[in-house]
């Protein structure tokens, strides 16, 4: 609910009114119902407070306790309350009165470091404790705020973005190359792998799932265990999961409604979003309010070039949606005229660091602004379902029926392939070969080795930094159609962190430049757990993909969403219709990036050529599918962020 910061001075000077100054005029550009500080000395705690939850409006926030000696500024909004409540002995009653940042504060005077173990939402905070001299904070599990920080010999200095740290004038802004190299050879969406560090030298970060301690000049960073071991869940039925499965869901969507403003959700023709909506529509009509969704459909002029499996504009779904759930005020938002090439330089300036999400960005940041106009403090979305409620793609189908196959249980895959033929219209005959290959194939390409991707980076910088053998180190490989086990890749996705960062920055300074709060049922850690223990067949079960959901969602979507096998949405078709207006400055801009000799050092000019070569001068609308545009764009996006950054540096001087 706000933007932290502060510093603490290991030799006990006192910290400087001109650096406290410089901190909080940093963040003055931002959404902001109070700021407030609270000093000790050599310690200095600051926050520019956003009033989202009933409980934060005009909250005191540094907030410190004179009995226990501790003082807190936070950026959170605590879900398990009532929980909480409970467990350190406190009534529903006074519980009314207590802010998210004062039940963290009691939560560590009872818990201390383990405190992090025991809350469930979306947080970073820094608490200082007097009697121990000791500064400790953390961030949730998943990533959703941001906390950066800087520390030397002297001193740490904590943010929830980077900028204001570079208003302290001991932290220079230099590029960190081994950052920029991972960014650069990771073909997938991952920025990079290792989460301390950032894309600048000087500034590193608070990972998902990690507390941080500083005391007697040392900084510890230490990983807690956020879902830990899950068991299988064994029930006797089908409904009786998805009786669960109400309950646990429905739980996590109450619990992100909580708010004194308006609430809104994302809204797409799928299963994720549209569960979401349901339940959170039905919620808020028993208090009194509607729902205001919004969906992002292509420009007016746009033509549908896709082929038929894809879903350009989901308008007719979406629509089928809202009337079937109702309490809903609607929002179709085409942003006619709007463009991903027109908002580099906004986005790189909200992200603070190069982004890959390209296509997206100027209708992420348009819902965003459309919703503030609005009063809208929470913005509900379904982001994580595909790991989690909806979890059940063709792959896993494909998985699941290659297990069968590899332990001869002909009956039950003769079952299962009649259930998926009849679905998706296809024959046995075309099902077969892949389960063949999938039982006997041993693939496994590394990073480097064949995705034009990761061919971004000039060889000497990989040379320099061993990218590619770090990213194997990390278990980084190109192998997404060797007979990986889905399952596995399933709980690593919630054990490494590099998967959250991207939407943890943007959704962070979305939210303190537009005064709102984007949240996920879908990525609530009780949900996730409880995903998690369902058995694999309930996700393929009768020849369906994701069949869980789509029995679970009987009665609460219209059947067209839920039994939708045949077409996908696709947001970003409309991309290169949007980029023709100004196709010729794409290709002039790309074409001097390939020619920068100041990059040549970083970017692999020759492949930004031969992408350049091969993309040739027609937009065509294809291309949102081909590695070629996403190379320039990346390598565009990069060199933006450097020359932007060196614009900065010459001004500020």
């Amino acid at each position: 609910m706000s933007a932290i910061s502060g510093i603490i001075n290991f030799d006990s000077q006192k910290v400087s009114i001109n650096y406290m100054n410089k901190l909080m005029g940093s963040y003055k550009k931002y959404q902001t119902d109070s700021v407030q500080k609270w000093t000790n000395h050599h310690v200095f705690l600051c926050c520019h407070n956003q009033w989202i939850t009933p409980e934060s409006v005009n909250e005191t926030l540094p907030y410190y306790d004179y009995e226990r000696k501790l003082s807190i500024t936070a950026d959170a909004i605590i879900d398990n309350r009532a929980e909480l409540l409970a467990k350190l002995d406190i009534s529903q009653e006074e519980g009314k009165f207590i802010t998210d940042s004062q039940l963290i504060l009691l939560a560590y005077y009872k818990w201390e470091e383990d405190v992090v173990t025991q809350l469930i939402g979306d947080f970073s905070f820094m608490i200082w404790d007097g009697k121990k001299q000791k500064l400790f904070g953390a961030r949730d599990f998943s990533g959703a705020r941001t906390l950066y920080f800087y520390t030397d010999l002297s001193r740490f200095a904590f943010s929830t973005t980077m900028e204001p740290l570079f208003s302290l004038p001991y932290i220079n802004k230099n590029i960190n190359e081994e950052w920029l190299a991972e960014f650069l050879a990771i073909p997938t969406m991952v920025e990079a792998l290792d989460m301390s560090s950032t894309v600048y030298q000087s500034i590193n970060q608070v990972p998902p799932s990690y507390s941080v301690s500083i005391q007697n000049g040392k900084v510890s960073l230490s990983k807690y265990e956020a879902i830990g071991k899950v068991e299988p869940l064994k029930l006797k039925s089908t409904e009786e999961y998805i009786e669960a499965f109400h309950e646990v869901f429905n739980r996590a969507v109450n619990e992100r409604i909580r708010t004194y403003g308006e609430v809104g959700s994302h809204l797409s023709g799928g299963l994720d979003s549209g569960t979401v909506v349901s339940f959170a529509a039905k919620e808020l009509k028993n208090q009194g309010k509607k729902l205001h969704t919004f969906s992002y459909i292509p420009e007016t002029t746009f033509e549908d070039w896709t082929p038929k499996y894809y879903m350009p504009n989901e308008k007719p779904l979406i629509k089928e949606t809202m009337d079937h759930v109702g309490n809903i005020d609607s929002n179709f938002l085409s942003f006619e005229g709007r463009n991903p090439l027109s908002e580099v330089d906004g986005f790189l300036d909200l992200m603070e660091m190069p982004y890959k999400f390209f296509e997206n960005t100027f209708w992420l940041k348009g819902i965003n602004e459309e919703a503030h106009t609005q009063n809208i403090k929470v913005l509900l979305n379904g982001a994580r379902g595909n790991h989690s409620i909806s979890w059940g793609s063709w792959q896993l189908n494909m998985e699941y029926y290659t297990s069968l196959f590899m332990k001869l249980k002909w009956k039950k895959l003769n079952k299962e392939l009649n259930d998926y033929t009849r679905i998706y219209k296809t024959g046995k005959s075309n099902v077969l070969p892949i389960l063949t290959k999938r039982a006997f194939s041993n693939t496994n390409n590394s990073v480097g080795s064949g995705n034009l991707l990761s061919q971004l980076i000039h060889p000497d910088l990989a040379k320099k930094t061993n990218v590619y053998d770090r990213l194997l180190a990390f278990g980084m490989d190109n192998n997404s159609g060797s007979n990986k086990d889905l399952t596995e890749y399933r709980r690593d996705y919630y054990e490494k962190g590099y998967v959250w960062n991207k939407s943890g920055v943007a959704e962070t300074n979305l939210s303190l430049r537009y005064g709102l709060w984007n949240r996920d049922p879908t990525n609530d850690i009780n949900v996730i757990k409880f995903c998690l223990s369902v058995p694999d067949e309930l996700y393929v079960k009768k020849g369906m993909e994701r069949y869980f959901i789509r029995e679970a969602t009987k009665n609460i979507l219209p059947e067209n969403v839920r039994l939708n096998y045949h077409s996908r949405g696709l947001q970003g078709a409309d991309t290169i219709h949007r980029m023709k207006r100004n196709w010729k400055e794409f290709l002039e801009e790309v074409q001097k990036v390939s020619d920068d000799s100041e990059l040549s050092n970083l970017l692999n000019l020759a492949e930004l050529k031969k992408s350049l070569n091969r993309l040739g001068t027609n937009p065509r609308p294809e291309m949102i599918f081909e590695e070629d545009f996403k190379l320039l764009t990346r390598g565009l996006i990069v060199s933006r962020f450097i020359k932007n950054m060196s614009r900065k540096e010459v001004n500020a001087q």
